[in-house]
């Protein structure tokens, strides 16, 4: 018996692949009894899930008889491998696969080498020694050099410490191989942050608002150097004050600040509603 490959149905699926997928890789192979393609993918994957001993988990579901369940996760036919990460469907293929192509898609799904010289460098981070960090993620590094997430660390610890001209180049780079990655356009709106708001006088700023409402570049000033502080919400409430006042203002500055905000703050959970809600009312107001 193979403790890591085993039968679910539906009343197991929760516990056995959508929890257990928190902590290792689950594979989960949709079959039946007549298909032929899938008698020829079953035993590949039992093989390796002994091999990888662990690494992964293979959940095998009979379509035949969990119908309801392979219509509620997609399934349109058999043999078809749906891999669940953090209790998330992250990939899948159809069709019975060489064993290589098996091998190659299961290699994906597995935490990096790097990852525990990433979760000491967060830890030395946290500690206040930037230093330490860096230099862990440097033999991370070594482990995968074309790993973004490490690169993405690196650039942020550069960003923490204001040698921005380092992180923008590390950024930039990344732009090649990591294009619309989520935490790559995040950084890339703090950079653009540190540059608008660094060394704003805000007591001034404010001043010149009370005095005019329609200062506008003092309202852009005001709402970057709020946003570097984290005081997100009135950042954006100066900047949606200038888009209803005038909306093209300077080549539409405050609804692209906007944009910016969202995008590093979209990498962030905790401010979902305040994305959301700011998100609308920016819609209502240029509509």
């Amino acid at each position: 018996m193979n403790p890591h490959s085993f039968d679910v149905g539906s009343a197991e699926f929760q516990e056995k692949v959508v929890a257990a997928s928190h902590r290792v890789p689950v594979l989960v192979d949709f079959w039946a009894e007549w298909c032929a393609p899938c008698r020829s993918l079953k035993p590949v994957l039992e093989k390796l899930a002994a091999e990888y001993g662990g690494r992964f988990l293979l959940a095998k579901v009979n379509s035949d008889q969990n119908q309801e369940l392979a219509g509620h996760c997609g399934v349109r036919s058999i043999p078809n491998v749906k891999a669940f990460v953090d209790g998330h469907l992250v990939d899948e293929f159809t069709g019975a696969l060489p064993e290589a192509q098996v091998r190659a898609f299961i290699d994906k799904l597995l935490p990096s080498p790097t990852e525990p010289l990433r979760i000491a460098a967060q830890e030395a981070r946290a500690k206040g020694d930037p230093d330490v960090a860096c230099s862990l993620l440097a033999d991370a590094l070594q482990l995968d050099p074309a790993n973004v997430a490490v690169q993405l660390d690196l650039a942020e610890i550069h960003i923490d410490q204001q040698q921005l001209d380092t992180a923008r180049t590390m950024l930039e780079a990344l732009e090649r191989t990591a294009h619309n990655h989520p935490r790559l356009l995040a950084l890339q709106a703090r950079l653009k942050l540190l540059a608008a708001g660094g060394g704003a006088d805000t007591a001034a700023l404010q001043a010149r608002i009370a005095a005019n409402g329609d200062d506008f570049d003092a309202r852009l000033q005001l709402a970057n150097a709020l946003a570097l502080a984290g005081d997100y919400r009135p950042a954006l409430e100066h900047l949606l004050a200038i888009v209803r006042r005038d909306r093209k203002w300077q080549n539409d500055a405050a609804r692209k600040a906007m944009l910016d905000l969202f995008t590093l703050l979209g990498s962030n959970a905790q401010y979902d509603d305040l994305v959301r809600e700011f998100r609308i009312a920016l819609a209502r107001t240029l509509n």
